[in-house]
C-alpha cells in the first residue's frame, strides 16, 4: 500500500487543537519553545484562554506556528511508531510541516522559518482574497486574464479556487464569474501572488541563512508538484511560494499518477480529505489530529 501524508494550512486552525496533542512526548516544551520564540503564550491561544490583542488564533501570526506545532507532533508521533509515507504534500503553510516531516530540517529550524513568514505576512496589507465555487474554468480563466490585478492563489481543485490581487480587481472577476458562491476571506494581504513580492524576498533572505537537507521522503511542492528530494530545489520551491498559487489540483493529480491508495490528513479538519475525496476516487482517505488517533 502506497501512502501519503498531507498537511493542511491556514483556514484549518480551530480552538482547542492543542488539546488532542498535549499527552504526546515532549508537547508541553514544543509549546513553550515556540512560545518563548513569539513573545506570547500560544498554547493559551489555542485553547482560546490568551489574553490581550495578539492573543487571536486566527491571526496569521499565531496561526502558523500553531499548526505547526501541532502537525509536527502528529508526524513525530508516527515516527516514534515506525510509520512513515512514500510521498508527502502540504497546503501552503503546510508545506513547511511537509518538509519537517521528510527531514529536510529540524523543528527549531522550521518554527523560526514559520515565525518570520507569518509576521511578515500579517504584516502584508492591501491585498484581497476570495473564494469562489461551482464554476466554468474557461470563463474564469478568461476572466483572470483581463484583470493583471489578480491571480488564481489556490488552485484547490475543479470546483474551488481562491482568487488573490487587488480587493477592486479581485471584486469585479468574483462579480463576474458565473459561479454557485463567492466567499471573501479575512486575510491582510492578496497572499499567493505577486504582490507578495516584498515579504517575498525578505522570507528568502532568512531563507539563504538555513540549510536544506535532502528529503528522505519525496515532496510534491505548491510551486512545482512532482516529486522531489535535492534540498537545494525544495528550498528553491519554497522561495518562489509566496508569489505564486498553491497548485493543489496538480498536486491531487500527482497522488493518483503516484499510485498512492491512501491519503492521511494530518492536523485539525478535514479539508484536504474532503477535497481527495471528491477529485481522486481511487485514493482513500483518513485523518490523524489527537494522539488518540494513534491509539494512544
Amino acid at each position: 500500500m502506497a501512502i501519503a501524508w498531507v498537511f493542511p494550512g491556514q483556514g484549518s486552525q480551530k480552538a482547542g487543537m492543542a488539546a488532542g496533542v498535549l499527552d504526546l512526548p515532549g508537547a508541553c516544551e514544543r509549546f513553550a519553545e515556540a512560545s518563548e520564540l513569539l513573545g506570547r503564550d500560544l498554547l493559551a491561544i489555542c485553547e482560546g484562554s490568551g489574553e490581550g490583542p495578539d492573543a487571536d488564533l486566527c491571526s496569521t501570526s499565531n496561526t502558523q506556528p500553531a499548526l505547526y506545532v501541532v502537525e509536527s507532533l502528529l508526524v513525530d508521533g508516527l515516527r516514534a511508531q515506525g510509520r512513515t509515507a512514500d510521498l508527502v504534500a502540504g497546503h501552503s503553510l503546510g508545506e513547511l510541516v511537509s518538509l519537517y516531516a521528510a527531514g529536510v530540517f529540524d523543528f527549531a529550524t522550521g518554527l523560526r522559518l514559520i515565525q518570520t513568514r507569518s509576521a511578515l505576512m500579517a504584516e502584508a496589507g492591501g491585498g484581497a482574497m476570495t473564494a469562489v465555487m461551482g464554476f466554468d474554468r474557461a470563463e474564469l480563466e478568461a476572466l483572470v486574464a483581463a484583470h493583471p490585478d489578480v491571480v488564481i492563489a489556490n488552485d484547490n481543485s475543479s470546483a474551488q479556487v481562491v482568487l488573490s490581487g487587488m480587493p477592486e480587481a479581485v471584486a469585479q472577476v468574483s462579480g463576474a464569474l458565473q459561479c454557485k458562491r463567492a466567499i471573501p476571506l479575512a486575510v491582510s494581504g492578496a497572499f499567493h501572488s505577486p504582490f507578495m513580492a516584498g515579504p517575498a524576498a525578505r522570507f528568502a533572505a532568512t531563507l539563504d541563512t538555513v540549510a536544506f537537507a535532502d528529503a528522505a521522503i519525496p515532496v510534491l511542492s505548491n510551486t512545482d508538484p512532482t516529486p522531489q528530494r535535492d534540498g537545494a530545489a525544495l528550498k528553491e520551491r519554497l522561495r518562489n511560494q509566496m508569489t505564486t498559487g498553491v497548485r493543489w489540483r496538480e498536486t491531487m493529480d500527482a497522488l493518483s499518477a503516484a499510485g498512492i491508495d491512501t491519503a492521511v490528513e494530518i492536523g485539525p479538519g478535514n479539508v484536504l480529505s474532503g477535497l481527495i475525496k471528491r477529485s481522486c476516487p481511487s485514493v482513500s482517505t483518513a485523518q490523524i489530529a489527537s494522539a488518540a488517533d494513534l491509539g494512544l
